[in-house]
């Protein structure tokens, strides 16, 4: 009898703080998870000033199930950019070939800038799912001019990987751009991945390495929504993060690592597949981290608010439009 009563309290002491879901008698939020898991849903959880409003599971989803977040690992690498500046590592509109002598003595690589780099301006066209080692990112070509075209594909995000790799070693630290991002960004705010994907050679993936639970990526939402600040603590550049939501002239629903809920002229497919930049009405602080399979991590300062949504994967975009994923319709179940 004592030992069952022992192994209850342990249960007890053990159980998350959220084992209450939030949100059940919401017919709101119900809506949204219902909508949610119409789609292939898994998980959805919504904080107000940082705390749980409404949380859900459905399918495959479960509070400790970890899923691939595909590009909505791409934001990451903004706040560690962010981070770099504050450490003196590098700038934002510095040259790449500062860093890297191969890039030198081409006139258009000469010219791109970090910003070009993670905004998708710098003239680097990679296939989407597809990414490159750092090394091939260094030996790659550019198609098109720097700043004029945007680009969506993880080249640019591998080619940062080995920028930062060289910067971390030339300042006496380890190379692995992944072990910087835990130690800045991730281990301060207590984010801690189910498993972070790498490349066969062994390189940190990036654009799409990031594999989380709702419960965990919530955590980098609210980072953004504290304007990188934590525990009064900043931890990034508090210049080089507003910039990362400012579009580019090539995408104005694009800025560095995050899309925006603002016009564009951009007519490729990944930026046409995203709907805020269309809609009306929305915040003009609404950004987002957006991945393939409609994994979707949500920030509005302005509203206090932060949502993330995952799902199963099965492919990319398409299905039937009575169940095709809008970022818009999603959104609007938790604005004010």
């Amino acid at each position: 009898m004592r030992l069952a009563v022992l192994i209850a309290a342990l249960v007890a002491g053990a159980a998350p703080a959220w084992a209450q879901l939030a949100g059940a008698s919401d017919p709101g939020c119900q809506a949204a998870i219902a909508y949610s898991a119409a789609r292939r849903g898994a998980a959805v959880l919504v904080l107000r000033s940082g705390k749980p409003v409404c949380e859900g599971y459905t399918g495959i989803g479960g509070p400790a199930k970890a899923m691939e977040t595909a590009s909505g690992t791409k934001s990451f690498s903004g706040l560690m950019l962010a981070a770099a500046v504050q450490d003196g590592l590098l700038t934002l509109d510095e040259p790449l070939a500062r860093t890297l002598p191969e890039w030198r003595d081409d006139p258009q690589k000469a010219r791109v800038t970090l910003r070009q780099l993670l905004s998708l301006t710098s003239g680097m066209h990679s296939q989407v799912g597809r990414p490159p080692t750092y090394a091939d990112a260094v030996a790659m070509g550019l198609s098109t001019p720097p700043g004029e075209v945007f680009a969506y594909g993880p080249a640019p995000y591998q080619l940062f990987g080995e920028i930062m790799r060289r910067k971390l070693l030339a300042a006496g630290q380890p190379g692995d751009p992944y072990l910087y991002l835990k130690r800045r960004i991730l281990d301060p705010i207590g984010l801690v991945p189910g498993e972070w994907r790498r490349m066969p050679n062994g390189d940190a993936l990036l654009p799409q390495g990031a594999v989380l639970t709702v419960r965990e990526w919530v955590k980098l939402g609210e980072l953004v929504r504290a304007g990188g600040v934590w525990n009064g603590k900043a931890l990034v550049d508090k210049a080089t993060f507003a910039e990362l939501f400012k579009g580019s002239r090539a995408n104005g629903a694009y800025g560095i690592t995050f899309w925006l809920a603002r016009p564009t002229t951009a007519t490729d497919p990944v930026t046409a597949g995203n709907d805020l930049s269309r809609a009306s009405g929305l915040p003009d602080d609404l950004v987002l981290a957006a991945g393939a399979g409609d994994q979707r991590l949500y920030i509005v300062g302005s509203q206090q608010l932060v949502v993330a949504r995952l799902a199963a994967f099965e492919g990319l975009g398409g299905g039937a439009a009575a169940t095709r994923w809008s970022d818009t319709e999603f959104i609007r179940f938790f604005l004010k």
